[in-house]
């Protein structure tokens, strides 16, 4: 297992040498972690990921496995394996010829090679699938196929670009951490590309949130979803009420704010520094709202629709002027309502300047 840092690493396309870059990052991936790139469409995770195969080489920047400086190597010299998003199997090899082709690139023995796919098929729960055809296999194992060819050659690094994208959702709950059970047995540095936070954060040990072509947080998904560093990681991530709220006093820890028609009491980094007074903006997730009496609510509102859910009911709730989602278990609920509403005591976040 070997880390990667990647030092001012960016990708510019284009011939203008004023155009903006289309991503700029600079991270480090520990050894053996599981590190996802997370973002929307366009925001360069896939790039960053190619650049670290290989495949696209960066226009500024340094790219290290370990100690080895590889941002001039070809991808066939660089130790990865790679699973694509379309998985891009020969559909005219039999399972284990799929498997086994990394390893004859390298002129790796037959006998070696035949111990090697057995192995990879079998950490991928596909034992006795070596001499299936491709088009016999549901999506779900081609999927299969494709992470042990890439972890049949022992890579350092493994990388995956959207694995996950053509399987239906349930499938994807199903294999996701299959996925992450053959990293951890392949004991191999991973780097995965989704745009799924769901998958993110079951999967990842840490995550980078990427959008503008720049990484927002850089943390884990714990701290990710409770301590965004900026109002898109919290919106982008599960949901999230960003509102504006008016700082009252500050402690270590906490700020105490005013919002609406009462205050709440909210977490804070110990990294900046709050000045009473002004306005900021704070992370307040769903969950940690209740539907409370007049009596013991910090703020009343008017519902302005809502989203059944089975179990739960999510609610639009207007208040003040400020529109706040609500995740409640009391589905018996009307839009037009008034209600009292009550958040759990330091639960929100105050975003960071």
């Amino acid at each position: 297992m070997i880390p990667i840092r990647l030092d001012g690493v960016s990708k510019t396309y284009g011939e203008d040498s004023e155009a903006e870059p289309t991503v700029t990052v600079d991270l480090t991936v520990q050894a053996g972690e599981f590190f996802t790139l997370l973002g929307p469409s366009g925001c360069g995770k896939s790039t960053l990921l190619r650049m670290i195969a290989g495949f696209v080489q960066p226009s500024a920047g340094r790219i290290r496995f370990g100690e080895k400086d590889v941002t001039g190597l070809p991808p066939h010299k660089r130790g990865t394996g790679m699973v694509f998003q379309n998985y891009a199997l020969f559909p005219h090899m039999p399972v284990a010829d799929n498997v086994a082709y990394g390893l004859k690139l390298r002129r790796v023995s037959k006998a070696e090679r035949v111990r090697r796919v057995d192995r990879a098929l079998e950490r991928v729960g596909l034992e006795g699938y070596g001499r299936r055809r491709i088009d016999q296999l549901s999506g779900g194992q081609q999927q299969r196929v494709a992470l042990a060819r890439a972890i049949v050659i022992e890579p350092d690094v493994l990388l995956l670009d959207e694995p996950l994208s053509n399987l239906d959702a349930k499938l994807r709950e199903e294999t996701r951490m299959q996925i992450r059970e053959v990293q951890k047995s392949a004991a191999t540095t991973a780097v995965y590309v989704t745009h799924d936070q769901a998958e993110a954060m079951a999967m990842s040990d840490r995550i980078a949130v990427l959008a503008d072509g720049r990484a927002h947080q850089i943390d884990t998904p714990r701290k990710v979803y409770s301590e965004p560093a900026t109002a898109f990681v919290a919106r982008f991530i599960g949901r999230s009420n960003v509102v504006a709220v008016q700082i009252e006093s500050v402690e270590p820890d906490v700020a105490h704010v005013r919002f609406g028609d009462g205050r709440l009491i909210v977490h804070r980094s110990n990294q900046e520094a709050p000045v009473v007074g002004e306005t900021r903006q704070a992370s307040i997730r769903p969950e940690t709202i209740r539907i409370v009496g007049e009596a013991d609510a910090d703020f009343h509102g008017v519902i302005e629709s809502v989203e059944f859910l089975g179990s739960t009911a999510m609610l639009d709730v207007d208040i003040a002027g400020s529109r706040v989602t609500v995740s409640t278990p009391e589905i018996d609920v009307e839009a037009g309502s008034r209600v009292g509403l009550t958040v759990a005591a330091r639960s929100g976040w105050l975003i960071p300047s």
